[in-house]
């Protein structure tokens, strides 16, 4: 290969003088990702807070931290970066009792739609927060790879992207999805949203469907997208979560393809959720053999370092852009919006015969 794949950047620096991390929230993703990824990196964590006081101590205990008993409590720690891992909904409740100034990791989505992502980025923007949104698919050492492989032209002009998913997730480890009117684009498809942007800039249109299943009464489980970027580039999503008939033909993979070649992504963490199989990342240029990629971390928890160390890194003056600040982040929303727009409108009638 023109590149050694062995070079490829597949992490984020740390920051020289990691500040104080507060989580806000106690669910089972601050447990799953945010807590061991921080222990990885060594970045310290202040302490948690949530409403439910008793999960707040039971993860405290568990890693070996501060239960705060109030949210004033919590955010009047000295030189704090907030991490808040909450629901959508919740953002703009706490987000206003923040200090004017602090750095600020928004779990995603930023917001249940286009209107509430308006109002927190309108928000952040009063309150000159240094806000960043949790979109770490794009922070994860696969990913990384393949942004790094396209910057130093091992695959040339990308051309055409496919996002492909058939698996079954276990959508009951997730309560708080139960009622939503948006969700398969909204809390997951989202990640390739944001991923796709970071790669190929903003769509300028989007046609998409997203419907359930009836094996759930959860309102979207499956999505069909297809993306306008140049004429030439032709990127799709297929999404199925509702493949409930064994490992043989599952897959979650992102496909890369340019001008001088290609990468293959497998999202190895969907596949058994939670426990999940390797990531993996192949990568070919035209002519050549595909070589496998040694990966040096996976998408949960390792992408979760990047996210809150290219936050405390920008705070600090370290790094010279803010990946997922809420002002790209918005943009994402405004495709999640587009997305669902267009599901809502009717297809192209096919004419009856005459």
């Amino acid at each position: 290969m023109s590149i050694d794949p062995s070079t490829l950047q597949q992490a984020w620096p740390l920051p020289s003088t990691p500040r104080p991390i507060v989580i806000i929230g106690a669910g089972g993703i601050v447990n799953d990702a945010h807590l061991p990824a921080y222990r990885l990196a060594g970045l310290p964590v202040a302490g948690v807070y949530d409403l439910d006081a008793g999960k707040a101590a039971a993860l405290a205990e568990r890693w070996q931290t501060r239960a705060f008993a109030t949210l004033d409590a919590a955010i009047a720690t000295p030189g704090a970066v907030y991490d808040l891992a909450l629901p959508p909904a919740a953002h703009l409740d706490v987000l206003p009792k923040l200090p004017d100034g602090a750095a600020v990791l928004l779990q995603k989505p930023m917001g249940r739609t286009l209107a509430e992502a308006t109002a927190i980025l309108k928000l952040a923007r009063d309150k000159r927060l240094i806000a960043a949104v949790n979109f770490q698919l794009r922070y994860s050492a696969m990913m990384l790879a393949v942004a790094d492989a396209l910057r130093r032209g091992a695959l040339g002009r990308l051309i055409d992207v496919e996002v492909h998913l058939n698996l079954v997730t276990p959508w009951h480890l997730f309560p708080f999805l139960k009622g939503m009117e948006r969700v398969e684009i909204a809390v997951h498809s989202i990640h390739y949203l944001d991923t796709i942007r970071a790669m190929l800039g903003n769509p300028t249109g989007v046609h998409a469907r997203t419907l359930g299943h009836p094996s759930t009464d959860l309102a979207q489980t499956r999505t069909s997208a297809l993306f306008d970027f140049a004429p030439d580039q032709r990127v799709t999503f297929s999404i199925n979560h509702n493949h409930d008939f064994g490992r043989k033909f599952q897959d979650a993979s992102f496909r890369f393809e340019g001008t001088d070649g290609a990468a293959l992504v497998k999202l190895g963490l969907l596949l058994n959720y939670p426990e999940g199989e390797p990531d993996e990342l192949w990568i070919v240029e035209k002519g050549g053999d595909w070589v496998q990629v040694p990966l040096a971390g996976k998408w949960f928890p390792h992408a979760f370092i990047g996210t809150m160390s290219n936050l405390q890194r920008f705070a600090a003056g370290e790094d010279s852009v803010l990946m997922t600040a809420v002002e790209d982040a918005w943009h994402t929303m405004a495709l999640a919006e587009a997305a669902f727009e267009s599901a809502a409108r009717p297809a192209t009638p096919v004419k009856a015969a005459p």
